[in-house]
């Protein structure tokens, strides 16, 4: 791979990318009609594009500039921040979100139906994770 583009950048976009296909093409199976921009930009779902991203490009830093670095330690701590919070508190405010949606359905108030953007359970993140560290090892095997 060109040596002008920084393997940083590309682990990034990978799993972004993947991840969301691996999505779309989960929610084609199961039935779920949507165009394949719109699921590049959903929220939720298998597997975790978050825990992908930060997953994978923790492991291209480990592998590239070692474990022992600040870099790696700032890495960790950004990838536990996404990840905890994948699960925790986007996943807690979306179901928030849809209890307000159908307590104002149910009133039949006029106010507007909230987005509610769902998180991820544990199992997605876990296997966002996992998938992430493949291509983060993929990148990294690619552009040594």
């Amino acid at each position: 791979m060109a040596g002008w583009i920084s393997p940083y950048l590309i682990v990034i976009v990978a799993a972004w990318l993947s991840a969301h296909v691996v999505k779309y093409i989960i929610a084609s199976i199961k039935g779920n009609r949507t165009d394949f921009i719109h699921q590049l930009f959903i929220s939720g779902g298998m597997p975790s594009s978050h825990a992908a991203v930060s997953v994978s490009l923790l492991i291209v830093i480990a592998l590239r500039d070692g474990t022992n670095t600040a870099l790696f330690g700032l890495a960790t701590l950004f990838t536990l921040i996404v990840c905890y919070d994948a699960v925790k508190v986007r996943r807690s405010s979306g179901e928030q979100g849809e209890a307000i949606a159908q307590l104002i359905k149910e009133s039949g108030s006029k106010v507007r139906l909230p987005r509610a953007a769902k998180g991820h359970t544990p199992v997605e993140v876990a296997v966002g994770a996992v998938f992430g560290a493949l291509i983060g090892c993929i990148v990294f095997l690619a552009t040594k």
